[in-house]
C-alpha cells in the first residue's frame, strides 16, 4: 500500500482543476492578442482573476498571476524599495530574496517575537515591509498575523504574508495585510502558477519586464491553463473540512507517544498549527535514513521543506527556534490530506517502529507485537 503523507510539499491534482484545464485546452490563442481567439483566452483569464479576487473579497485588479509563490515572494520583497524585515522562520524564497533583509527572532515554538519586531520598527525612518508567513511549511505553526499587522500599521509599515500553507486549510482574512503570496499546487491545483494579491498601493517595481502583462508587474505570457486550474480549485477551498484530517494527525501523535515515549519527540505540538502537520523526531536516527526507509515501505514523508531541489540540509527554521542540530537532523515532517485514512496511520506507526528498532538493533515491531 503506497501512502502519501507529504501534502505540504504538494497536493494531488483535484478533479475541478483538471476539468477546467481540459476545457481550456480546447481554446486557441494568446491572451495578449487582440483578435477573437486572443479575446476568448483573455476573457477566461479575467474570469479566473475575478474568481480568485472573490475568494479574498478584493478587487480583481489586485490579483497578479505569477509562476508560483516563490516568484510572488520575490516580486513583493525585491520589488519593494526600503527596509525589509522578515521573521527568522520564513520560507527560503523570502529569506534569501534580499541580501540586506533584517531578521526578526522567534521563540522556541517558531512564533515571531513581537517585542523585537516593535523595536525594529521603531528603529528607522525608511519605508518598511514586514514579511511574516501565515503558517510555517515545516512545523505548521501559525503566526499572530493580527498582532503583526497592528504593530506594522502603528509605525506606518506595510505587511507581506506568505499564505501558501494556510489557504484552503483554515479560515483566512486579508485584514490589514497589504501583499499576499499564493501557490496553486498546495491546494490541489497545478504546479507552476500562483499569485500576489496586492490589497493596497504598495510601491513595487516589476521584476520581469517585457510585454507589460499583469498590469506591468509581471511581464510574460500568462500560464493560461494553470490559471484556470488555480481559480477552479480555489473556488472549492472554502468547502473543505479538515477536522477529520486533524483527528488523524492527533491520533498519529497520541499513539506514537504511547508506543514509544522514550524514542519520539514532537516539535511545536503545544501551540496552534495547521490541522494536517506533525513534525516528529526519531531519536538518534537521521531524517535521511527515515525518509529512505519510509519510501522503501511505500510511504512518502519529508525531511523538512521540499523546495531545495532534493537536498536535505539542517533546518534553518528549527535552528531559529533554538532546537539543536542533533535533534533537527532526526526530524521528519508528516503532512496529511483529505484523502488520508485511519488504516494508513496504523501502517505508518508500524513502519516508524520498525525503522527505529532496526536502527537500534532491536527486534522488529511486527515480531514483538505478535508475541
Amino acid at each position: 500500500m503506497n501512502m502519501y503523507f507529504d501534502y505540504n510539499a504538494t497536493s494531488p491534482l483535484r478533479r475541478e482543476a483538471k476539468q477546467a484545464m481540459l476545457e481550456g485546452m480546447e481554446l486557441l490563442g494568446n491572451g495578449s492578442s487582440i483578435h477573437q481567439f486572443g479575446r476568448r483566452v483573455r476573457s477566461k483569464i479575467e474570469q479566473a482573476r475575478q474568481e480568485v479576487a472573490d475568494f479574498f473579497r478584493t478587487a480583481s485588479t489586485n490579483i497578479i498571476f505569477t509562476s508560483g509563490a516563490t516568484e510572488a515572494n520575490h516580486l513583493a520583497v525585491c520589488g519593494f524599495e526600503g527596509r525589509i524585515i522578515v521573521s527568522a522562520v520564513e520560507h527560503n524564497s523570502i529569506d534569501q530574496a534580499h541580501p540586506d533583509r533584517l531578521v526578526c527572532p522567534v521563540d522556541g515554538y517558531g512564533i515571531i517575537d513581537l517585542t523585537a519586531l516593535e523595536a525594529m520598527l521603531k528603529d528607522g525612518n525608511l519605508p518598511t515591509l514586514v514579511c511574516v508567513m501565515a503558517a510555517n511549511n515545516e512545523t505548521g505553526v501559525l503566526q499572530p498575523l493580527e498582532k503583526v499587522v497592528e504593530l506594522a500599521k502603528k509605525y506606518g509599515a506595510f505587511v507581506h504574508c506568505d499564505a501558501v500553507q494556510m489557504i484552503g486549510r483554515l479560515s483566512f482574512s486579508l485584514g490589514g495585510i497589504d501583499l499576499l503570496s499564493l501557490s496553486a499546487h498546495k491546494l490541489g491545483g497545478p504546479q507552476g502558477v500562483g499569485a500576489l494579491v496586492m490589497q493596497t498601493d504598495v510601491p513595487l517595481k516589476a521584476q520581469l519586464r517585457g510585454g507589460g502583462q499583469e498590469r506591468s508587474f509581471r511581464s510574460g505570457t500568462e500560464n493560461f491553463l494553470g490559471i484556470l486550474g488555480f481559480a477552479a480549485v480555489l473556488k472549492t477551498a472554502k468547502d473543505k473540512d479538515w477536522t477529520t484530517v486533524e483527528h488523524l494527525r492527533n491520533t498519529l501523535e497520541t499513539r506514537l507517544k504511547a508506543l514509544c515515549p522514550d524514542a519520539a519527540l514532537f516539535i511545536a505540538q503545544e501551540v496552534p498549527r495547521l490541522p494536517n502537520t506533525a513534525l516528529l523526531v526519531m531519536k538518534e536516527v537521521k531524517n535521511t535514513t527515515q525518509v529512505m526507509n519510509f519510501d522503501l515501505a511505500g510511504i512518502a514523508v519529508s525531511a523538512g521543506a521540499a523546495c531545495a531541489s532534493g537536498k536535505v540540509k539542517s533546518s534553518r527554521v528549527l535552528k531559529a527556534m533554538g532546537i539543536s542540530e542533533a535533534i533537527a537532523d532526526c526530524s521528519i515532517r508528516v503532512s496529511l490530506g483529505p484523502e488520508s485514512q485511519m488504516g494508513e496511520i496504523d501502517r505508518f506507526l508500524e513502519v516508524w517502529m520498525d525503522i527505529y528498532k532496526r536502527a537500534h538493533n532491536m527486534p522488529p515491531f511486527a515480531q514483538r507485537a505478535s508475541r
